[in-house]
């Protein structure tokens, strides 16, 4: 019915009035309308030339839109639009009969049909550029900023790509407002639902383009709405190449420089995560943008909300070496050390974030971190007296571990603020995420050294891990033991731990449980046979009631069992030799 319409009515228009006379009204701009909806949907019929049948649809599509903005506006009289209307009658019945030709397969060659449609796509490309010119002069006053309503959840991908095809049209097209509010949906809907942000970035992805034009655009509420919609989009690692090869980071380093508070707000967001992948760190290099970045860290005068994706991309630009050292001769220890300060938490956490990465793997920074008070502060930040976050919490603690731990003498220089206290503290009080975070960090202290060990025995680690035992994570409880088994390697844990005779007890049970293939059946092993050079706990092991468990264990191969066996029975036949002597 639609194509018969289509037909009937373009041969009364072609009979009535020629494209140079017809006076403009609005039935020859709805007929437009109509006569190109079923031509859109005539195309898709089509099964030949399907590339370039595409990129006619997709023009017919964003005329389709502007028409429909022009048939809203509250004044359209204007000579101009009334030769544009019948001229794009013309150009849409010749489609037509392209499209009938193509679906029917009875073109005469395809060299000719290719031509025709390149001289139709032509036109129909023009017809939108003038249409752009019209609303550009600003003879068109609109009614309504958004006519197309937004499909439903359910839609179908055609609905949701004509949507967008219709923001499309008011990007270009319409005034200040309605670029505008066309932004303000854009955002909307891609915030919302990724399949909007797959066909801006893969079908209409003009939109792409328009985007990055509206970050130098001189109205300040435009770039802001643009670098909105450019932030949710670099959210996806599958979709941020598109945005670098339309030349994003220049634009977005401007909005830095030069924008409102919001717009550097989302520019620095969307910096932080294009540079996620360290191939685009020369691309933000290349363009000013370390300068402009280190000069917004060092301004009291912006907000945190603008500092703390700013830290957040400089951090993630000092994996490259060259960047590096150039922030570093720039002073940026000593700003980022204050920013560490901060009462923001998104600040605190970036910049404490970026001292760690600056300072890991490189001797001579990490030296300039501890000479300019690095590891006070981050102490500082540990204080449970202090007001700082959990997360911030966290951070300062993989800092410190990052920073420290590679060195015998940061570790004593920690010791001596009082690290080993603190410590203990979040293993015990801790939130459940600081508190694996503190066993995680415990259990690596335990293997830098034997002063190490014995500071956090005298300290009370081991009640702490022995505790940790039976955790309901077996990651827990699989650091727990290790970390219990390199403390009992020095003599004085052991006859520490050995005092209570519940430590042995619990291990010896949780080796009855543990199942045979377990790692940490091998860990607890290992303990029991460093506690057996303790008499009082070698005669408990042997005692317990565990043994014959402990040698049917040996029986079956289990790593370390048998070497505990022999251990306890050798000294077991000692002890009776030495009872017979003595009666």
């Amino acid at each position: 019915m639609g194509e018969q319409k289509l037909r009937q009515n373009q041969n009364q228009n072609q009979n009535q009035n020629s494209p140079q006379s017809s006076p403009f009204d609005k039935t020859n701009l709805r007929q437009a309308i109509e006569f190109i909806s079923s031509l859109i949907s005539l195309s898709y019929s089509v099964k030949v030339f399907s590339v370039k049948w595409q990129l006619i649809r997709s023009k017919l599509e964003e005329l389709n839109s502007g028409l429909i903005a022009v048939e809203n506006c509250d004044s359209c009289e204007n000579s101009a639009l009334s030769n544009l209307i019948p001229a794009i009658l013309v150009t849409v019945k010749d489609c037509y009969d392209l499209a009938r030709i193509c679906v029917d397969l009875s073109y005469s060659g395809k060299l000719l049909m290719q031509s025709d449609l390149d001289v139709i796509s032509t036109k129909f490309d023009q017809h939108v550029k003038n249409l752009s010119g019209i609303y550009s002069a600003g003879v068109l006053a609109h009614g309504f900023a958004i006519i197309v309503s937004r499909p439903s959840l359910n839609a179908c991908k055609d609905d949701l790509r004509f949507y967008l095809r219709d923001l499309l049209t008011r990007l270009k097209i319409g005034d200040k407002e309605m670029k505008r509010q066309a932004l303000m949906n854009l955002h909307e809907v891609v915030a919302e639902d990724e399949k909007y942000v797959k066909l801006v970035v893969f079908e209409v992805n003009e939109i792409v383009n328009i985007l990055v034009n509206f970050l130098d655009y001189l109205d300040m509420e435009i770039q802001e709405e643009a670098t909105r919609v450019v932030y949710v989009i670099s959210g996806f690692d599958s979709y941020k190449n598109v945005l670098i090869g339309a030349g994003v980071i220049g634009p977005l380093i401007r909005v830095l420089e030069n924008g409102n508070d919001y717009g550097k707000e989302f520019a620095a967001r969307s910096l932080q995560k294009l540079t996620e992948n360290s191939d685009n760190a020369w691309s933000v290099s290349a363009h000013g943008g370390v300068t402009v970045l280190l000069k917004i860290c060092s301004s009291v005068e912006n907000r945190g909300e603008v500092i703390g994706p700013a830290c957040g991309v400089l951090r993630n630009l000092v994996g490259v070496e060259e960047i590096k050292r150039f922030i570093v001769e720039e002073g940026a220890i000593s700003s980022f050390l204050k920013l560490a300060r901060s009462k923001d938490e998104v600040v605190q956490i970036n910049s404490i974030e970026f001292i760690q990465n600056i300072s890991y793997g490189d001797e001579s920074i990490r030296q300039t971190v501890i000479r300019e008070g690095g590891i006070r502060l981050l102490m500082r930040v540990l204080d449970p007296k202090s007001s700082f976050s959990s997360k911030t919490r966290e951070t300062a603690l993989r800092a410190i571990e990052k920073l420290c731990f590679c060195s015998l003498n940061s570790i004593n220089i920690l010791m001596k603020c009082g690290f080993m206290e603190e410590l203990l503290y979040f293993l015990r009080k801790g939130d459940v995420s600081i508190q694996e975070l503190a066993l995680k960090v415990a259990f690596r202290l335990c293997g830098t050294s034997e002063e190490a060990k014995k500071a956090m025995g005298d300290a009370g680690f081991m009640a702490e891990f022995v505790r940790l035992l039976d955790a309901k994570s077996y990651e827990v409880r699989e650091m727990a033991i290790q970390a219990l088994s390199n403390m009992v390697s020095v003599p004085k844990n052991r006859k520490r731990f050995a005092q209570d005779d519940r430590n042995i007890g619990l291990l010896l049970q949780l080796l009855d449980k543990e199942d045979e293939n377990s790692g940490n059946k091998k860990f607890l092993l290992s303990i029991l046979m460093s506690l057996t050079s303790c008499n009082s706990a070698r005669r408990k092991i042997a005692t317990s009631g565990y043994l014959k468990n402990i040698e049917k264990l040996a029986e079956a191969e289990v790593s370390g069992a048998k070497r505990l066996v022999r251990k306890l029975s050798t000294n077991r036949f000692r002890s009776m030799l030495s009872g017979i002597w003595h009666s």
